[in-house]
This record gives structure tokens, C-alpha cells and sequence, in this order.
């Protein structure tokens, strides 16, 4: 029975917490363009992630 006069605050706090991380993420723009971001992760596949390396064969570094 003691225990609830912990956790009854502590769950108070903690849903306190989370509503002001909510609060400030809509305000930070997080949620604005949802759509976009959907693309994006679906699109990711099309482009290379990072251009393709020049190789250089040991035979034309030696001349």
C-alpha cells in the first residue's frame, strides 16, 4: 500500500513529462509535412546513398 504514494506522483510526473515533449514537438514542426517523409523513405532505393568510388586498378597507380 505504500508503494502507491510513490508511483500515483510518479506517473503524474510522467505524464507530464510526455505531454510536454508532444507539446513540444508539434511546436518544433515535427509533425508539418508527414506525407513527404513517407516518400522519402519509399524513394530511398532510386538514388544511391553516396556516389560510387573511384577505383584505381594497382597496375595504372604504378606508372
Amino acid at each position: 500500500m505504500d508503494i502507491l504514494f510513490m508511483l500515483i506522483p510518479l506517473s503524474v510526473v510522467l505524464v507530464f513529462a510526455v505531454i510536454g515533449i508532444f507539446a513540444w514537438a508539434l511546436n518544433a514542426g515535427q509533425f508539418d509535412d508527414l506525407e513527404r517523409e513517407g516518400e522519402r523513405i519509399l524513394g530511398a532505393g532510386e538514388t544511391p546513398a553516396r556516389p560510387p568510388s573511384e577505383k584505381v586498378d594497382s597496375d595504372q597507380s604504378k606508372q
